[in-house]
């Protein structure tokens, strides 16, 4: 069992850091460095992963928490004003995920860029950068799940609980080093965006199974699932479908070669 650890905010002197936005940013942070050598490993023009970086983070943000306030609408209906304080933590990695796509796409599209060779790079560091953001939700503990024995539940009053962002951290670190053993062979371009896809996809469905149902501001519940999970199937589907697609596509491009 790991012990009852929460770190809210590190007194710097003068100024009163929050860990969870500490964790964040040095996600999105780390998660563009790789990006940015990714890029240049593929010869492709790497300076536009700063403007890209800027409008993927600010939309992350922005559909980040616009999705954790409509499945908390209870909580933001009575306090408005809650919804402005985003260094209390509160985000929703599919609104994130959502955010990012719509300026992704938009960004690529407007400068005619190669789409799937620049998403591939960008999505090859968001595994270590949902590890390192994800630990600022462990620290802070906002992802309490059900009750448990298991020997990485987090103790609490009443017992211990599983922690859904120590889970979900340690599942981008397995993801991360998996896309490092994947890239010693040459992969289709879109292909690490559908590996991504697919593996999130599942996780976060059967993760969600461990949310805690008893505590105050508990995810609801749709037919006995969350949001998230619906939105997992999707994302898993969506992957399935990218990758088949793609593949087949190179394969027929090869073949035309060939003739």
């Amino acid at each position: 069992m790991i012990p009852w650890i929460e770190y809210q905010s590190i007194n710097a002197g003068f100024l009163k850091l929050n860990v969870w936005g500490i964790f964040v940013s040095l996600g999105f942070l780390l998660g563009m460095v790789v990006a940015y050598f990714e890029l240049k490993k593929k010869k492709l023009e790497v300076n536009r992963v700063y403007d890209l970086a800027f409008w993927i983070i600010l939309s992350a943000l922005i559909g980040g928490r616009l999705l954790y306030v409509a499945e908390h609408l209870n909580i933001y209906f009575a306090a408005p004003l809650l919804i402005l304080k985003l260094w209390q933590g509160g985000m929703s990695v599919y609104g994130g995920f959502l955010g990012a796509i719509l300026a992704s796409v938009l960004y690529l599209k407007k400068y005619k860029l190669k789409f799937w060779q620049y998403a591939d790079a960008v999505v090859f560091g968001l595994p270590l950068g949902l590890f390192i953001g994800r630990l600022g939700c462990f620290f802070i503990h906002d992802h309490l799940g059900a009750k448990t024995d298991f020997f990485l539940g987090v103790a609490y009053s009443g017992g211990a609980r599983h922690d859904l962002g120590l889970y979900d951290s340690l599942g981008g670190l397995i993801l991360f080093f998996i896309f490092l053993i994947l890239r010693r062979k040459e992969r289709f371009s879109g292909f690490y965006v559908a590996a991504f896809a697919v593996w999130y996809g599942a996780v976060r469905f059967f993760l969600d199974f461990l949310r805690a149902r008893d505590l105050v501001g508990a995810d609801p519940r749709y037919f006995g699932l969350t949001l998230a999970q619906y939105l997992s199937v999707i994302l898993f589907a969506a992957g399935i479908y990218i990758f088949y697609r793609l593949k087949r596509r190179r394969e027929d491009f090869q073949d035309k070669k060939a003739i």
